[in-house]
């Protein structure tokens, strides 16, 4: 995780089917996150949104690009 990543401890992240998800934006605070969320949720009323707080472990590599699990042979 970077350093302006940690700036930025708060996530909202996108369900998809099959256990994916897509990091939809990061953020300072938490009702900002929150904010952003709703916003999202008028426009796309049947999309799936969570809030996470990001301690540090990669949720996601870029905003708006999936999250792909660490296999054992990246871990080694």
């Amino acid at each position: 995780m970077t350093y302006s990543q940690r700036l930025y401890p708060w996530a909202v992240v996108r369900l998809l089917p099959k256990m994916q998800r897509v990091l939809v934006g990061r953020f300072r605070n938490r009702s900002d996150a929150e904010g952003h969320m709703q916003a999202l949720k008028r426009l796309m009323p049947d999309g799936k949104f969570i809030i996470v707080f990001d301690i540090g472990q990669d949720i996601g590599q870029d905003i708006g690009q999936p999250i792909e699990e660490e296999s054992e042979e990246t871990r080694e």
